[in-house]
């Protein structure tokens, strides 16, 4: 793709560069003939600036349209590496992107009831441009499961329109990530450890999660990052047991009779070592009513949302190791109960600890990276339910998820993982994982 994109644009500047040389010889031409008695010295100084014109036009013909090489890999506004990119750039068009292949295969109890399945899990490209040093558009386009037709998906993950006003006040609008926790915004598979994502980034917060808003974001002192946003609430009447994810409206037709506010503080308090934590709320009942069953007609309760984590990470001499905490807190889970017997809680709740280390160094000097690591998650999205609510056990596990974390250059990853399940109420087949992804 990226060889027809330069060649598109090495055709584009090339057509572009002849027509203003005809533009510019012709009437140079004309301009000899009519002024025959021109000295030759005035006409060679007429045509070097004519040319040097002509060069500028081409070299700014080139930076708008050809597709850069790849730039270092680092974080712009909280947004993945990747993505990051368009920001790095002076002006025009930016490409990148990610995907990841994922083959996973369920072993112990329960495992006959499991198939194991080998996904070409999704294929990200990021479409950007820079139109000046302070307007810029960003978006991701994710292509899921290969295709629709196999219950795969296309989606637009965000697409925002930025006016970068200066380090400690920027602005943007449109459809945005949500800034909680590690993996929401930056999900690019070089950069978290595991085939999958961390399940308590999924089940509380829940990830990947983007919504249509607007809002401010910058740098200050070089050291403490924010972003604040109002986005549409959540639908409440996607909320069950299992938590707030089947309340995500992803940008979509968004209900929005209630708004909510997010917002994410990150302080880079020595090399290597970041903390910060984020915080979400809004009402989430969104006006509306029961469709179906003996409360039929009646109005779903305001159901305000809490969501809050906090997290630190430390990256150095070879380590890295990272922490988080999240709590969802939702009014009215017993009205919202009573009307659609969701079985949802009033509080939930999740953490999870990890640690990797980069082994290669103790073997040899190389760029790539080889990282043992480790991951321990818990989350209950049923820690406090109302009464009249009876208390759905098997959302109450624990994970410990072992693996190993290869990237041969940094653009590629490979990882295998085994993550073994305890789960309170039941049981549940462990899972064996290897995944192969890319970032460009």
């Amino acid at each position: 793709m990226r060889a027809h994109l330069d060649l598109l644009a090495g055709g584009a500047c090339a057509v572009l560069s002849a027509l203003l040389v005809l533009a510019i010889s012709s009437p140079a031409l004309a301009e000899e003939d009519e002024s025959a008695d021109t000295p030759d010295g005035e006409r060679i100084e007429r045509v070097e600036a004519k040319v040097d014109a002509l060069a500028d036009e081409v070299g700014r013909l080139e930076s708008i349209f050809a597709v850069p090489e790849e730039l270092a890999f680092e974080s712009f506004s909280g947004l993945g590496p990747a993505a990051s990119k368009v920001y790095k750039r002076e002006s025009g068009l930016s490409i990148g992107g990610y995907g990841e292949v994922l083959l996973r295969t369920f072993h112990g109890q329960g495992d006959d009831d499991q198939n194991d399945v080998f996904d070409a899990l999704r294929a990200v490209l990021y479409v950007g441009y820079k139109f000046n040093d302070k307007w810029v558009f960003n978006s991701e386009l994710e292509f899921e499961h290969a295709g629709t037709g196999g219950g795969g998906s296309v989606s637009t993950e965000f697409l925002t329109i930025d006016y970068l006003h200066r380090d400690e006040l920027n602005f943007r609008a449109g459809v945005l990530l949500l800034p909680m926790g590690f993996v929401n915004e930056i999900h690019e598979p070089n950069f978290f450890y595991g085939a999958q994502r961390p399940e308590v980034e999924r089940r509380i917060m829940p990830s990947t999660w983007r919504e249509n808003g607007a809002g401010i974001f910058g740098t200050i002192a070089d050291r403490v990052s924010y972003r604040f946003y109002v986005v549409n609430g959540l639908d409440g009447a996607g909320f069950d047991s299992s938590g707030l994810r089947g309340g995500r409206q992803k940008a979509s037709r968004a209900l929005s009779d209630d708004f909510a506010f997010v917002g994410r503080v990150d302080v880079d308090v020595t090399d290597g070592l970041l903390v910060g934590g984020s915080v979400y709320a809004g009402q989430s009942g969104q006006e509306q009513r029961a469709d179906t069953g003996a409360f039929a007609g009646e109005l779903l309760p305001d159901l305000m949302t809490h969501i809050y984590e906090i997290h630190a990470q430390y990256k150095g001499y070879g380590f890295s190791f990272r922490g988080l905490w999240s709590e969802a807190f939702v009014d009215e889970a017993g009205a919202h109960n009573r009307i659609l017997g969701s079985g949802l809680a009033s509080r939930m709740q999740g953490w999870y600890v990890e640690g990797g280390y980069d082994i290669l160094p103790l073997f040899c000097e190389t760029k790539a990276t080889l990282e043992p690591f480790f991951r321990f998650e818990q989350w209950d999205t049923q820690h406090e339910t109302p009464d009249g609510v009876i208390r759905d056990n098997t959302q109450d596990v624990n994970l410990y998820v072992a693996g190993l974390h290869f990237r041969p250059i940094p653009q590629v990853v490979f990882k295998v993982d085994y993550r073994h399940f305890d789960q309170r109420g039941g049981s549940r087949a462990h899972e064996a994982q290897a995944l192969v992804g890319y970032v460009f």
